[in-house]
């Protein structure tokens, strides 16, 4: 691995959804996330890292130090015992390492080493075997649309049954009835920052840093289902401070990337709908813009 970044960077994501719903809400019928007050889309921090960590598992084979730490039926306490075996270990000698004895911070630079994830995103890997807690050197915001959202509401139909008993029905009394929710068009907008001193704890290396410019470009182009519809990333705009702490608030620079929504009575239907307006006049000293997308 290369040693860990030297620099701070802050990013703009932008990407959209035709026809599909981004990150339906469990709790709410699977209804595309939504600011009640204003009716702009939303979708989660965590909806976005499951994508890169998605993408770093598919391109690495889930194979060290690229391993996915957070991942479906993953049982994470199995995986913090897998690094005090590695560390020769014995958890049965002393019940302590498993509630924070001298050797959790050991094992959680073990982790660090060999999950992408852990020392990308960080990880609360103190739940049974502890191997402490990482706070990652990336951090993503909800991303929020530009304007408003529709869901529109469709029923939907299956003609197969789950037992013989329904079969048995009349012709056209064993159907099923369903519905789903899809956005008709929504672009959305998140931030990104990335801290060089947090990396320098969880060793997030340049190697690291190529691979998440990766994964966002290509976020959902090995995610594709019918519920999500057509989604892609149409911008990813990269603030690079020449120095650790950094040369200018994010919140200035993001300022920078102005996103213009199509006239009030004419419903955005197409990215080509929306206008990009980004302010190349002198940027801060120290800092440099790089569009990877857009």
């Amino acid at each position: 691995m290369n040693a860990p970044i030297q620099k701070r960077y802050d990013f703009v994501l932008l990407f959209d959804v035709q026809d599909g719903n981004p990150n339906g809400d469990p709790d709410a019928g699977n209804l595309p996330r939504l600011d009640p007050e204003t009716g702009e889309g939303l979708v989660t921090d965590v909806c976005l890292k499951r994508k890169v960590r998605n993408y770093v598992g598919l391109t690495h084979g889930e194979q060290p130090p690229f391993e996915i730490y957070v991942k479906e039926k993953a049982v994470l306490n199995a995986q913090h015992e897998r690094a005090y075996t590695a560390l020769g270990i014995d958890l049965s000698a002393d019940d302590k390492k498993r509630k924070g004895g001298d050797k959790s911070d050991e094992a959680k630079r073990w982790m660090c080493a060999n999950f992408y994830d852990v020392r990308t995103f960080g990880a609360v890997m103190s739940t049974g075997v502890n191997c402490g807690q990482v706070r990652g050197p990336v951090q993503l915001t909800f991303a929020r649309s530009v304007g408003p959202i529709i869901a529109t509401e469709h029923s939907i139909t299956r003609m197969a049954v789950t037992r013989v008993e329904e079969a048995q029905k009349q012709a056209g009394d064993n159907r099923t009835m369903g519905r789903k929710f899809t956005v008709p068009y929504g672009l959305y907008r998140a931030h990104g920052f990335i801290s060089a001193h947090l990396a320098q704890q969880t060793g997030f290396s340049e190697d690291d840093l190529v691979l998440l410019w990766q994964a966002l470009e290509n976020l959902f182009e090995h995610d594709r289902s019918a519920a999500h519809g057509q989604m892609a990333t149409r911008g990813l705009y990269v603030f690079e401070h020449d120095s650790a702490l950094g040369n200018a608030p994010a919140h200035q620079l993001f300022e920078r990337i102005r996103v213009l929504p199509p006239a009030a009575d004419v419903p955005a239907r197409h990215f080509s709908d929306f206008r990009i307006d980004i302010d190349t006049g002198e940027l801060p000293a120290g800092v440099i813009l790089q569009r990877r997308v857009g």
